[in-house]
């Protein structure tokens, strides 16, 4: 008699998505392009057209890309100038 054999199980790997969702309109849209030769990149939503570029450093990928783009939309807006006091 022999034994039993056991099932392997295999876990899959977990991969990076090729779309993002939107900052802008929510839906999984955005799309980053590398250009490592140039040293840029292109983050453009196919959904609401927000479309913005940054300049990378050769060991950033799509998702450290993606959240400089939602980290700059989402950011708050320069606080204004404060007025100036007048002396007397």
């Amino acid at each position: 008699m022999g034994r039993r054999r056991r099932k392997v199980v295999r876990i899959p790997k977990k991969r990076l998505p090729k779309f993002f969702s939107c900052p802008k309109c929510g839906k999984e849209t955005v799309s980053v392009s590398i250009f490592r030769d140039e040293r840029r990149a292109v983050v453009g939503c196919s959904g609401c057209g927000l479309k913005d570029e940054f300049q990378i450093k050769p060991a950033q990928g799509e998702i450290d890309i993606y959240c400089m783009f939602t980290d700059k939309t989402y950011g708050s807006p320069k606080a204004s100038p404060s007025p100036e006091i007048e002396g007397s």
